[in-house]
């Protein structure tokens, strides 16, 4: 059997296994993964969400070692904080890394925030520092706000994040497109004018809102393999559901998707519409070890998730510690085709050690799991350069990674 003839059915066994091979994970991993495979991944994803949280790694550096293994993150670092990088920041999902030439496809995106924020009454108040701001980087190149000093910084911060208004007015220039990242100090962006990062032959192109809101849903439908119409508008967070609609019909008028019926996907108890990409594959088997990011594609948009793996997802950061369920910062964990666990992982640098705060099994977890998430822990571990690994009491998979592992220490 072809694992490339026309579906018109798929089970939610063969869905799961588009989903996975779609974003890379019926592969094997490279044994040396450097730069080509890591444009590779980025490629099959399209974006890489950034987030500030750094208790186990930062989240952007996540994705590809679940799909590449232990990978040297200079190299990502290269393809993302040099001068002229070929990938940029941008709000795509959410805060994103994206190709550069991509930087066109969002003008729509920003052309909306100018209009929810540009002509407000913030904006009519600071005119003349937004003024200065820009003057300050046409004159002294790429800056982090902390180099840029103005005597409104003393003034009352502001309801962003209790920024101050220099960097109020940085992101906000930044949400409109006058302003680029040019790549980070630490997690610090560094901001200078779009002219000054983004190439000529990019500003020059903004993709018109339709052609954008088609190009993107065919990116998302080509990366989840099998979507939903709210799979592929969340992909790229697109709130015009009419116009998701719309890409979505030219996109199977011009043969790129098939309408598919998916086992167990309905919606008001019917069988939910779902489009199959005409490049996913259907393999007969996936066969993945991997700990997720809550950010990563596989399980960002938490309804998707659990249409998929059955898996009912929550990260609780900022939830009080006594009403956690799994952990401060659980991490999903895929074995075979399926996810079957999720850990808390923080390392504790000081000590080089990575602690296991918490392990919990779902339903269906094979027998072997525990040795295969072991495996991938001394794998994580030695990636972040971390040489001991600590399991705690807490979680009902803890006492099997503690046999997995014989030695480890516990806490």
């Amino acid at each position: 059997m072809s694992e490339r003839r026309v579906r018109e059915r798929l089970s939610g066994a063969e869905a799961r296994r588009v989903a996975l091979a779609a974003q890379g994970f019926a592969a094997s991993r490279p044994s040396a993964p450097g730069t080509r495979q890591l444009n590779g991944a980025l490629a099959r994803m399209g974006v890489l969400q950034i987030d500030s949280v750094n208790v186990f790694s930062r989240s952007h550096y996540m994705p590809l070692f679940s799909r590449l293994g232990a990978y040297d993150t200079a190299l990502l670092d290269r393809l993302l904080f040099v001068r002229r990088p070929p990938y940029v920041e941008s709000w795509a999902h959410v805060a994103a890394f994206v190709p550069v030439a991509d930087w066109a496809l969002f003008q729509f995106r920003r052309d909306d925030l100018r209009a929810k924020y540009g002509d407000g009454e913030w904006m009519r108040q600071h005119a003349g520092i937004l003024d200065w701001v820009r003057g300050e980087l046409a004159a002294r190149g790429p800056l982090r706000s902390a180099e840029i000093d103005h005597d409104a910084k003393q003034a009352r911060r502001g309801p962003w994040w209790d920024w101050d208004v220099i960097k109020q007015s940085l992101e906000r220039l930044f949400l409109f497109g006058e302003v680029a990242i040019a790549g980070r100090r630490g997690f610090e962006r560094r901001y200078a004018l779009a002219e000054h990062v983004i190439p000529a032959e990019v500003l020059a192109g903004p993709v018109p809102r339709a052609d954008a809101v088609r190009e993107l849903v065919r990116r998302a439908a080509r990366a989840y393999g099998v979507a939903t119409a709210s799979d592929l508008a969340d992909y790229w967070r697109l709130r015009d559901r009419p116009a998701v609609a719309a890409a979505v019909a030219d996109l199977v008028d011009a043969g790129e998707l098939t309408p598919v019926t998916v086992e167990g996907w309905t919606s008001g108890g019917r069988p939910a519409p779902a489009w199959l990409h005409r490049e996913a594959r259907v393999p007969r088997r996936v066969d993945a070890t991997a700990i997720l990011t809550p950010f990563d594609p596989v399980v960002w948009f938490r309804d998707r998730a659990e249409r998929l793996f059955d898996f009912e997802y929550r990260i609780e950061i900022y939830t009080p510690a006594p009403m956690r369920r799994f952990g401060y910062y659980s991490l999903p964990v895929l074995v075979g085709d399926d996810l079957v666990g999720r850990v808390d992982l923080k390392a504790d640098r000081q000590a080089s050690r990575l602690l296991v705060q918490s392990a919990w099994w779902e339903h269906g977890a094979p027998p072997h799991a525990a040795e295969r998430l072991a495996a991938e822990l001394r794998h994580a571990a030695d990636w972040r350069g971390l040489e001991t690994i600590s399991v705690s009491s807490w979680g009902d998979a803890v006492d099997d990674l503690a046999r997995a592992m014989p030695g480890v220490a516990r806490h």
